[in-house]
């Protein structure tokens, strides 16, 4: 089985990827901290403890498994604690991912998967949003995603590094067999926090923003399955491992939904009523965000496989099963 090393794999997407690296033939390594991740999402390989800023550690892993290329997840994800402390998103993502990155050139790889997001291209200028959208990110965690964006092309540019970047929208669903699922602590994803409060975890469901220009003033939100997500890496990883140029890509379904509609649905698939509070808008949130996904079809073949009641009935699965710590 060949190495991949998945630096953030004990976390929701890492994790899910694992499950779909390993089904594909791949071994995957965890590399993570544990600061967001779970140790006990980590079944299908090895976890190794450590920090992506460690250079020490991040050489003595590589030099033990020999990795034939690198899945990046390793990164703070917060909007609103970025924008609160702009430094720690930039030690972590960029520092962190530079170290990475020195590291692996060192170690002989010069191949990755880069976890990147939506959120690098900032307020939409158009719907949907393609990869030629210009990117002008509206807070430090999509700024910091968009410079290790730069940092990777000019790798590729001037030595042959090559990158695949994916940019997801919104992330949701879980494994439908309800091994591992959504588990952030604290939470702040939109399905998990709406099944808290069917589950009476949580007082009520709050929606932020009723006056947007949509079609009933809700934030519009593409969401696509974790499984998706997970395929589109291991497509991503077997592109790179064939000698594939560097590409940077969108991933969703490029349909969207209104907060309005997804608790609808939740509600409908779940077969439970919950409280829902209305508050205003939170800054930095955009009105609309929905991907156009052609790229990602014809640079990977890959195509969204599952739709909105696939990701709130494996959601419910998971969250409905497990106890929150």
């Amino acid at each position: 089985m060949t190495n991949i090393l998945v630096a953030g794999g004990a976390g929701y997407i890492g994790a899910h990827t694992c499950v779909d690296l390993f089904n594909k033939g791949f071994r995957p390594i965890v590399y993570d901290n544990l600061s967001n991740g779970h140790a006990e999402f980590v079944k299908w390989g090895p976890l190794e403890i450590g920090d992506i800023r460690d250079r020490r550690r991040l050489d003595e892993v590589f030099a033990k498994y020999r990795p034939a290329a690198i899945i990046h997840f390793a990164a703070a994800i917060e909007v609103g604690e970025s924008v609160r402390d702009p430094a720690a998103y930039f030690d972590n993502n960029v520092g962190g991912t530079l170290t990475l990155l020195r590291a692996a050139q060192s170690a002989g790889i010069d191949k990755i998967v880069f976890s990147s997001t939506c959120a690098t291209y900032g307020v939409p200028s158009a719907i949907p949003m393609s990869e030629a959208h210009p990117q002008s990110p509206i807070n430090p965690y999509g700024r910091s995603k968009l410079i290790v964006e730069q940092m990777l092309q000019d790798l590729d540019r001037y030595q042959g590094f090559r990158s695949f970047v994916l940019r997801y929208f919104n992330a949701a669903g879980a494994d439908p067999d309800g091994r591992i699922g959504e588990w952030h602590l604290p939470e702040t994803h939109a399905i998990p926090i709406a099944m808290d409060a069917a589950l009476g975890r949580r007082p009520h469901f709050e929606v932020l923003g009723t006056d947007y220009d949509t079609r009933d003033g809700s934030c519009v939100r593409d969401f696509v399955h974790v499984l998706d997500l997970a395929d589109a890496h291991t497509r991503a990883i077997a592109h790179l491992l064939n000698g594939g140029p560097s590409h940077a890509v969108n991933l969703g379904t490029g349909q969207g939904t209104t907060v309005n509609e997804l608790l609808a649905a939740i509600r409908r698939v779940v077969g439970r009523d919950f409280p829902i509070k209305y508050s205003p808008r939170r800054p930095g949130d955009s009105p609309e965000l929905v991907a156009d996904n052609r790229l990602a079809g014809c640079t990977l073949g890959w195509s969204p496989r599952h739709d909105l009641r696939s990701i709130i009935e494996t959601a419910w699965k998971w969250h409905a099963n497990h106890l929150p710590h």
